[in-house]
């Protein structure tokens, strides 16, 4: 596993959860969240557009951190994988999943509600985890208590589900939490009804926010 890459994403601080449904959407979408300076995007394998939209960003906007998100089988990791796309995450854990990731290279976030599941991810040798649903999994007391036995192992968590720009502070304040994600950045009817100015707009509001987070933790 690269821990290079999700230092990079540790370091941005919200990831965009994006389904899109258009090919034709994928590069307007980029330079909406490039000029909003958030240079990173999930892309789930939610849509049938999934695969093509990696494939166009990986190789036309190279400076886009690309990552496909809910990649629930081996099919939709090996397309991601074709695309180009520099991690993957998933709404669950899935041992095979995870162990075909790993084995071709491929940094991997599942998803973990539980301690068991939690440590499902750690014997795998996975130090990156989703933490999802995160708003009804208890929010970010639920993380700490699950977190907490994992702590001395260096365990990061992206809690995704839920999360919203209000509640961004509560989940970045702890110690455990290297990034949140989210959908209200770059939603699908914004994308399929052209509002870029306004994902561009949503996109420097949301790194504005992880930054003056992180400032008042000085």
């Amino acid at each position: 596993m690269s821990l290079d890459l999700f230092a990079q994403i540790a370091a941005i601080g919200v990831v965009p959860v994006i389904a899109i449904d258009r090919v034709q959407d994928a590069l307007p979408l980029a330079d909406a969240l490039l000029e909003g300076g958030l240079g990173i995007a999930e892309i789930t394998f939610r849509t049938a557009a999934a695969a093509d939209v990696l494939d166009i960003l990986h190789r036309e906007r190279p400076e886009l951190i690309v990552g496909a998100g809910t990649v629930l089988d081996l099919a939709s990791l090996n397309s991601a994988k074709a695309a180009g796309a520099s991690f993957c995450l998933s709404p669950g854990f899935d041992a095979p999943i995870v162990d075909a990731a790993i084995a071709m290279g491929m940094p991997f976030a599942p998803g973990i509600m539980t301690p068991s599941e939690l440590s499902g991810v750690v014997c795998s040798g996975l130090r990156f985890a989703k933490f999802f649903p995160a708003g009804i999994a208890g929010g970010p007391k639920a993380l700490e208590g699950v977190a907490a036995p994992f702590a001395h192992l260096g365990v990061s968590f992206i809690p995704t589900g839920g999360v919203s720009p209000d509640t961004m502070g509560d989940w970045l304040t702890l110690p455990s939490v290297a990034a949140v994600g989210g959908t209200w950045i770059a939603r699908s009817a914004d994308i399929r009804e052209g509002r870029f100015a306004d994902i561009t707009k949503l996109a420097r509001a949301a790194v504005e926010r992880v930054k003056a987070i992180r400032e008042a933790r000085k």
